[in-house]
């Protein structure tokens, strides 16, 4: 069984060597600049200050199985607006992929979420495998964000 644990504001900097390494790993950033807004301080900030936020704070989560991490996300759910949840991230570690891990992980966000007021999901991808996975789950294509880049959601 899945299981969600929070991350607290205390235990971000691993969290951060993770997703770093997730980043890069995974092809999403491959450039001097996009290396540095990710491992900076002004992005990392950013973050940190929304997970402090009495209102829609941002929440960094790891997924769990048997007590082993398998996977990580981060999001914010805007009870205030909609109830949009926007994913920044979501990822199975690669030892744990292929074999309907990313499935089970999303089931069990889904239910976390919704139970803490997320209506509907939305999110960035551009990677074709990442495309393939969000829409075996039912996200469907909807538009461009201000850099372009392609916006999935499920309702």
């Amino acid at each position: 069984m899945i299981e969600i644990q929070e991350i607290p504001v205390s235990d971000i900097e691993e969290f951060w060597k993770i997703h770093f390494k997730y980043l890069v790993d995974d092809g999403i950033i491959t450039d001097e600049e996009d290396f540095e807004y990710f491992s900076g301080d002004e992005y990392r900030g950013i973050i940190k200050d929304n997970m402090q936020a009495e209102i829609d704070r941002h929440h960094m989560v790891y997924f769990t199985e048997g007590g082993t991490r398998i996977g990580a996300a981060q999001y914010n759910t805007y009870t205030q607006e909609d109830g949009q949840c926007f994913m920044l991230d979501f990822w199975v570690f690669p030892e744990f992929r292929g074999n309907g891990t990313g499935h089970r992980c999303f089931e069990a966000f889904e239910e976390y979420t919704r139970a803490d007021g997320a209506l509907y999901y939305l999110l960035n991808s551009t990677k074709e495998n990442s495309i393939r996975f969000w829409k075996s789950l039912g996200f469907i294509e909807n538009g461009v964000d201000e850099d372009d880049m392609p916006v999935f959601i499920k309702r």
